[in-house]
């Protein structure tokens, strides 16, 4: 699948089949890598030079805000199926994959109805991917919010033991608790583990002998209990913090355990069936706007033949798709098929640095604007 298309369009001036035949045979003559479609564009109502006109100033911006949400959909796609581990599929209109509802491409005349005004066509495109943009903004807000919790409970768990959540590393016969004893966890640096198994029984007067015992270990930290009077436990953690000991606040519970991890699988769950919604919808909604931008593209290249090349709409539409080494020439076979004289004017105002309409940056004796896929 090529992502990068070229719709252009040229004047006819005998028959659309000729010059279609025509094109035809210089392409596959001289560019025989670059594949060929015409570009099927209804007759649409073309209303007054001046409505064109104004229609023609808005076209390009109409464009760049359409294809970005395309294209800010399909990222988001990539990215969920990159973190799903889900085999990247063909994206589709209606099941049939983007490059060839593009090459094959047939107006909807249920939905864009040709008698409509072109603004009115070019409106409601705008305000049904609007709309699909809002929706994408929440979906991805309410998926990330899930990931942030996930993630910041992650963090706590795989954090050094200085900030983790500590209370699946204790175990109920770890802490003894009773009218006046209390265990505490203290969080004792690994080089100074040797400092704190001499010192800890002698930092305040009623420490139970040889209570401390190492429960978990990382890079940085050991985390070891001590247990002593509950009266005395301030004292003792204002002397191990002299000695860069740190105690942390800990409370063993059974039920805080439990609401912990079923909050976690919730958040798991969660976190699982929104993924998998979204890229459901973002499937289902790539297909929706880029059926819309094609339907653009086709009002675009429509709207600027008109202006370039008079009434009544006389000219051939068709989708390239050249590699980069073939571009020079496929532009020169384009050339070619114009009017001599238009193709004089146009080169002269090329050279001057003129813009083609709808704000292209680079003009040509014919319509044409490129179609990024990716």
């Amino acid at each position: 699948m090529a992502s990068r298309y070229w719709v252009a369009s040229l004047p006819v001036q005998n028959s659309a089949s000729s010059l279609w035949s025509r094109l035809q045979e210089s392409i596959s003559k001289h560019s025989f890598d670059t594949s060929l479609y015409r570009f099927n564009i209804p007759n649409l109502r073309v209303g007054t030079l001046d409505s064109l006109l104004a229609l023609s100033d808005d076209l390009y911006k109409s464009n760049a805000f359409v294809e970005g949400v395309s294209h800010k959909i399909r990222r988001q796609i990539e990215e969920l199926e990159r973190v799903s581990g889900v085999v990247s599929s063909s994206l589709t209109v209606d099941g049939i994959p983007v490059d060839s509802y593009l090459t094959r491409f047939v107006w909807d005349e249920a939905k864009y109805p040709t008698m409509s005004p072109l603004k009115e066509i070019v409106d409601a495109i705008h305000v049904q991917v609007s709309r699909i943009e809002d929706d994408l903004k929440v979906r991805v807000a309410e998926y990330n919010n899930v990931r942030s919790q996930l993630n910041a409970i992650n963090r706590k768990q795989g954090g050094s033991l200085a900030v983790r959540d500590l209370s699946n590393l204790v175990k109920p016969q770890d802490i003894v608790t009773s009218e006046h004893l209390e265990t505490l966890l203290a969080i004792v640096p690994k080089y100074s583990e040797r400092d704190w198994l001499s010192s800890y029984e002698t930092l305040t007067t009623y420490v139970v002998p040889r209570s401390s015992k190492k429960l978990y270990e990382d890079n940085e930290y050991a985390l070891h209990t001590v247990t002593l009077f509950r009266r005395d436990a301030d004292n003792f953690r204002n002397k191990a913090r002299e000695r860069g000991f740190q105690i942390r606040e800990f409370e063993y519970s059974p039920e805080t355990q439990d609401n912990r991890k079923q909050e976690l699988e919730k958040l798991m769950q969660d976190q699982e069936t929104l993924r998998s919604s979204l890229l459901q919808w973002c499937y289902a909604s790539y297909g929706e706007v880029f059926s819309s931008w094609m339907h653009f593209c086709a009002v675009r290249l429509f709207a600027e033949s008109i202006l370039r090349y008079g009434l009544p709409p006389s000219f051939l539409s068709v989708v390239l798709s050249p590699s980069v080494k073939s571009e020079k020439k496929v532009r020169s076979i384009l050339e070619e098929l114009c009017d001599s004289r238009n193709s004089t004017f146009w080169k002269y105002e090329e050279e001057g640095g003129m813009a083609g309409l709808g704000g292209d940056a680079d003009a040509h004796p014919y319509v044409c604007f490129t179609i990024n896929l990716v």
